[in-house]
């Protein structure tokens, strides 16, 4: 008869801990809760569980600390980390510190028994030194599919194997690719970034490979490529997509062989370099087109990591506008300004074409222009203003009130609620006689009043009502 598996859980919400014990016992497992992480060390030092799941931030024994502790002493036992601070310095924590999976608050409770069997059926792997960071974060996200990205990070820290980022112009993806360097064994060699679309096509093969001097005219010196100045490090390159086709053969070779030469060159130069390349293009679509070398694109695409697009994760856009405007704030040495909701809620409505890099461009325009500290839908730049009107006419109703209340305001206007509440009240009547078909007896009571009540306001409102069919008129 094979034994149940033992699971612990660690995390001080004691519905995060009835709710894991629940559906993982409905998995068949044996499961042991524990308040905080103070007394787990000595508790499996008499016996040890097949799994631990354990929060980040709990009072007495950080989940960081006790993840530590567990990978020093006891480096199969797998750990997974539950956070409700979902950035990507949690992830690479918990990866660099040996967790077995990262799981982000709220989750998905089947997702969190999957992982748990998962961590039942394999060992740990090798574990690594954990890393402590204290810059600030990389990436801002809170969104599941940011999830995903901080978890790709995490888990590829600890290695140098190429990776192919791709995702809409503006999404970030250089960001990722400093990430995947910062937080790598390459952390203290350089990053040299090149965007393959932004140098003249004759000038391409000098700036990755370098040239001797007199290899061509103008060639007074002999230059380092992009290539020579990364060894030990990474190279990052954005754009792949847009590489000429006789300088993806000369990639190729350098991923294969490890060493290139230089323009004009006649002796090998030989690199440790680690290639991140980005694309906004579809290279599988390229290939076929014959526009990209097939082999080129299997060895560029060991790992892919998809950047989403910022209208589908509309969620971080407060997130990301509030850290932007902050950094606005500190270049231009001044206060930063403050979202109110009606720029939220348009700034959530946008479909963002320039995704991230546009948003942040959008904080640095309202620091300059928006004359007050706080900023409200039509503080923002008027393009987006108006692509709102346009993509969504059917926007709240709060949010075009308060719009108009504003221009009234600033227009000088006086008395608002002599011209307001009529005009409420008319449209509630009119519409809801409408939604009855003119029955005045339903029609009150959508509206929470009494038949009477309703009569007495449209004499007062001076309403073109037509009679009720409810009133028969005698013959």
């Amino acid at each position: 008869m094979t034994r149940e598996p033992k699971v612990w859980v660690i995390d001080d919400d004691r519905s995060i801990r009835w709710v894991l014990e629940r559906a993982l016992r409905k998995a068949e497992m044996h499961v042991t809760c524990f308040s905080n992480g103070v007394g787990v060390m000595e508790a499996l030092y008499r016996e040890q569980p097949d799994v631990i799941i354990t929060d980040v931030r709990m009072p007495g024994l950080d989940g960081l600390d006790l993840l530590r502790q567990i990978s020093a002493r006891y480096p199969n036992l797998p750990v997974i980390i539950m956070t409700a601070h979902s950035d990507l310095d949690s992830a690479v924590s918990a990866f660099h510190g040996g967790a077995f999976e990262y799981l982000p608050k709220p989750f998905d409770i089947d997702e969190a028994v999957s992982q748990v069997n998962r961590a039942c059926r394999r060992g740990q792997s090798e574990r690594t030194e954990e890393v402590v960071i204290h810059q600030s974060p990389d990436i801002i996200g809170e969104a599941p599919s940011m999830q995903e990205v901080f978890r790709a990070i995490g888990r590829l820290a600890r290695s140098n194997i190429t990776v192919l980022i791709n995702g809409e112009s503006g999404t970030g993806k250089e960001l990722v690719a400093r990430a995947l360097h910062r937080h790598s064994p390459r952390s203290d060699h350089p990053f040299i970034a090149l965007n393959m679309a932004a140098i003249p096509r004759d000038l391409l093969e000098s700036e990755l490979f370098g040239h001797e001097r007199g290899s061509f005219t103008g060639a007074q010196s002999r230059r380092t490529g992009r290539f020579e100045q990364a060894n030990g490090g990474t190279l990052f390159l954005d754009e792949i997509g847009d590489m000429p086709a006789e300088l993806q053969t000369r990639l190729l070779r350098v991923l294969a062989d490890g060493e290139f030469y230089r323009v004009g060159g006649v002796a090998p130069t030989r690199v440790d370099v680690r290639i991140i390349a980005a694309t906004h293009q579809n290279l599988e679509e390229l290939v076929r087109q014959g526009r990209f070398r097939e082999d080129l694109f299997h060895r560029l695409n060991v790992i892919r990591i998809h950047l989403p697009a910022l209208r589908h994760r509309r969620e971080d856009i407060p997130l990301l506008m509030r850290h932007f405007l902050s950094q606005a704030a500190v270049e231009l040495s001044c206060e930063p300004k403050l979202l109110a909701q009606s720029a939220i809620d348009l700034l959530q409505h946008l479909d963002w074409p320039g995704n991230v890099r546009q948003l942040e461009n959008t904080a640095r325009w309202v620091t300059v222009m928006a004359s007050g500290k706080e900023i409200h839908a039509e503080d923002l730049p008027p393009e987006l203003n108006a692509s709102y009107a346009e993509s969504t006419p059917d926007e709240p109703w709060e949010t075009v009130f308060r719009r108009w209340v504003r221009q009234s305001l600033k227009q000088g206007q006086v008395s608002l609620l002599d011209h307001a509440l009529p005009a409420f009240e008319q449209i509630l009547i009119q519409t809801a006689l409408e939604h009855t078909g003119g029955h005045r007896q339903e029609a009150a009571k959508l509206l929470g009043w009494g038949r009477n009540t309703l009569t007495r306001k449209i004499k007062e409102l001076q309403l073109d009502i037509e009679t009720d069919p409810d009133v028969t008129t005698p013959s």
